[in-house]
């Protein structure tokens, strides 16, 4: 169900799980768009725990301050986020997201139990010259599109990431136009410059203290899975995965073996 989460700018948020069940809440920050209620990997993931999944300010219905436009404003939302959270919380950030669930995770929290990242960008790895993630805004949608999905065709009704102008069809009502231009736009002014990343984050993801699932799509062409290896291997410990036949968002293109991925990991002991 759509909610309301009286944090900061009294965030819209998507609940799922059973009612009156007291469960592992699994904090679900999504990436360039918010996550659609209809998207198949929600029931299958709300098994395993209770889904809060917010829309950040300026995405979805969430309204956005004057003075809220920077990631450091993101950050410490969601810090305030897990603050109202009952203790165990598993926080997973999809894209963009996962960048936001690591800075929040770099920084620690005594809710935060385990940790999940799904083709994150946040860090830069290459030279000056090099680019490590393709670049959101000065790429056609049409590019966005084949980089970023193994099979767009097969890509679930109404879910869109990268690349979403593309897809907009008669079919799409003006009001889903305008959020979704809403969220590009939120988008931009988080992340335009530097573009998609933190100069500082790189070297602070060794402060990462819980266990921690790196999962990659294996045809991701906005951030390669070798650029995935890379940021896993900052973080102690942290596990990485693969999933065949996805690419950027491997959640909405290969949904059974995304949850098959995160149930696995939720189930290993702590330690």
């Amino acid at each position: 169900m759509n909610d309301r989460l009286r944090v900061g700018p009294n965030l819209e948020v998507l609940r799922r799980g059973p009612t009156g069940a007291k469960r592992r809440p699994i904090l679900l920050i999504h990436g360039v768009n918010p996550v659609g209620p209809a998207a198949p990997f929600l029931d299958l993931l709300a098994a395993h725990g209770d889904i809060i999944a917010p829309s950040s300010p300026g995405f979805g219905n969430s309204p956005r301050p004057d003075d809220f436009d920077t990631m450091y404003d993101l950050v410490h939302l969601y810090r305030e986020v897990l603050d109202t959270l009952p203790d165990q919380v598993t926080m997973i950030g999809l894209s963009f997201g996962g960048w936001i669930a690591a800075e929040v995770a770099a920084g620690g929290h005594p809710k935060l139990d385990r940790l999940i990242l799904v083709d994150p960008v946040g860090i830069k790895l290459g030279g000056r010259e090099e680019r490590d993630i393709v670049h959101f805004f000065n790429t056609s949608p049409a590019e966005l599109t084949r980089l970023a999905w193994h099979d767009p065709a097969k890509r679930p009704a109404g879910s869109y990431g990268l690349g979403w102008q593309a897809a907009i069809n008669d079919t799409m009502s003006d009001a889903e136009m305008i959020t979704l231009a809403r969220n590009w736009d939120a988008l931009a002014l988080y992340a335009w410059r530097p573009h998609m990343y933190n100069p500082q984050l790189k070297h602070w993801l060794r402060r990462i203290t819980v266990p921690t699932l790196v999962l990659w799509g294996a045809g991701d062409g906005i951030v390669t899975p070798d650029y995935g290896r890379a940021y896993s291997a900052l973080i102690p410990g942290a596990r990485f995965r693969t999933i065949e036949e996805a690419g950027h968002h491997p959640e909405l293109e290969q949904p059974r073996a995304f949850v098959e991925q995160v149930a696995r990991f939720l189930q290993e002991p702590s330690a």
